[in-house]
Order: C-alpha cells, then sequence, then structure tokens
C-alpha cells in the first residue's frame, strides 16, 4: 500500500497540492480524474518519488519512499507516461526487453528468461507479430500496448498512466481500458490512470479520485463519483447524470 498523509506541494510559491490525503492499495483499477492544472501529474510524480513534497509523508508498504532506491522503485512502479520520445528508434521487442532493466546487474545483457518474459507479453497484447517493427511505424493504439507489455514484463506490483489515452480514437481507448481491467483483475495489480473520459473511466475503473485546485474532493466507487453534485463541485457546471444501461454505472449524458 501507499499512503499520503498531509501531503502539499509548491513549484516556487504557487500551491500545487494542499494537504492531501489518501491511500492506494496494491490491487483493483484507480482512475484519476479532474480539470486542467488540477495536480494530478504532480500527484503522480511525487507517488514515484520524482518530487519530494513540501510538506507531509508517503509511505510505500510502510517505509518513508523516498527512502527506496531507484531500482527498488521500479521492481515495484512501472510508468507509462502519455508519450515517450527518444533520440534513437528501438523494435518493440527492444523497447519491451527495457521493462527487464531494474533486474540486470552491472554489465549484464539480457537473458533467455527476460526474452521468455517479453514475447509472452507481446503475445498476451496481441504484438507478436510486430515484434520487429519500429516503434516510429506504429499506431497510436499500437504503440500504448507495446508500452503495457514493457510495464508487465517489469513485474512490478504499481502501474501508472498519465494520460495514456488522450491522443487515442475511441477504439483505441476502449481496448486500453479492457486491458488495463484484465490485468488488474487477472494478475492482480494496482493500476493508476490519469483521465479526462470519465464515462470510460466509469464504467471500467473499481474505483475513481476527483481533484481540483490542488484538493483531493473524492475517493470511492464510479457511481458515487458521478453525481451531479460531484462533478458540479469538480468543474463549476451542472451536468446531468443517467445510469448506464449496460454497465449499471452512472454516466454523464450529454444535451
Amino acid at each position: 500500500m501507499i499512503e499520503l498523509q498531509n501531503i502539499s506541494y509548491a513549484y516556487g510559491t504557487q500551491d500545487i497540492l494542499q494537504d492531501v490525503n489518501l491511500e492506494l492499495p496494491e490491487h483493483g483499477f484507480t482512475v484519476l480524474a479532474g480539470p486542467n492544472g488540477a495536480g494530478k501529474s504532480t500527484l503522480l510524480y511525487l507517488l514515484m518519488a520524482y518530487l519530494k513534497p513540501k510538506t507531509g509523508s508517503i509511505r510505500l508498504r510502510g517505509r518513508e519512499l523516498h527512502k527506496y532506491s531507484r531500482t527498488e522503485l521500479a521492481r515495484i512502479i512501472a510508468f507509462i507516461p502519455q508519450e515517450l520520445h527518444s533520440e534513437f528508434d528501438y523494435t518493440v521487442l527492444e523497447t519491451v526487453l527495457m521493462g527487464r532493466f531494474p533486474y540486470l546487474g552491472i554489465m549484464q545483457n539480457y537473458g533467455e528468461e527476460d526474452k521468455e518474459l517479453a514475447l509472452g507479453a507481446l503475445e498476451q497484447m496481441n504484438l507478436l507479430d510486430l515484434k520487429d517493427r519500429f516503434v516510429s511505424e506504429l499506431s497510436g493504439g499500437e504503440k500504448q500496448r507495446v508500452y503495457l507489455a514493457r510495464a508487465l514484463v517489469q513485474n512490478t506490483r504499481f502501474i501508472f498512466l498519465d494520460e495514456s489515452l488522450s491522443q487515442l480514437d475511441i477504439n483505441y481507448q476502449l481496448e486500453i481500458m479492457r486491458l488495463l481491467k484484465s490485468i488488474s483483475q487477472t494478475q492482480d495489480k494496482a493500476i493508476l490512470l490519469i483521465s479526462h473520459n470519465l464515462n470510460l473511466a466509469a464504467n471500467y475503473a473499481d474505483r475513481m479520485l476527483f481533484i481540483k485546485n490542488g484538493k483531493l474532493l473524492y475517493a470511492g466507487s464510479p457511481n458515487q463519483a458521478m453525481q451531479s453534485s460531484h462533478l458540479d463541485e469538480l468543474f463549476g457546471i451542472k451536468l446531468t447524470v443517467a445510469r448506464n444501461p449496460i454497465s449499471g454505472v452512472n454516466n454523464i449524458v450529454y444535451p
């Protein structure tokens, strides 16, 4: 479990997060949502120890987060950013193999076990026939599946994703959400995704977190999160919700 107690963070004199208290268990699919500039990505970077809080403490499995080495954290938390940029182009298989880096010794190269794990993850993501293609040649949805395969071979308990769906067409968004839900359930991993698509999030997530102006407004079930009162507080506009007849979860209805 990751526990945040009274977390605040500021860039210079500008407060970004204020007195955030939160627990992230080591299972389940959680979606973090909120307006632009609410502090979502900052919270994610704090959870990975890329940033240090101004006040408060973050504990991973009862131990202060900043006391973990980068290698230790890389064996517990995998991260998929919104977009990956590299000066070099790698094949799909080479990219997925990078997920095994935290387990390599000094000057050690990938072994047969690493390659078997990478090929297994590619098969799971239905990418095996693309293993020798360069990542730059792939579609947005295919790239996200490659990055997800890389996170899987990293063999972590947590997988964090920063707005990984924002540039994808709806068919790819649905595909990735289904994969994340399946991975969470079948492999008992904890997944935290930042997303602006509230309806999609509500239909697939086990839990939703709402953040605004650096403050955590709500943490709980999607059905309770998707109430007009919560959405009004989150976005400052009146939104109508109705029960989705397929999922049984409240969704926003647009006029």
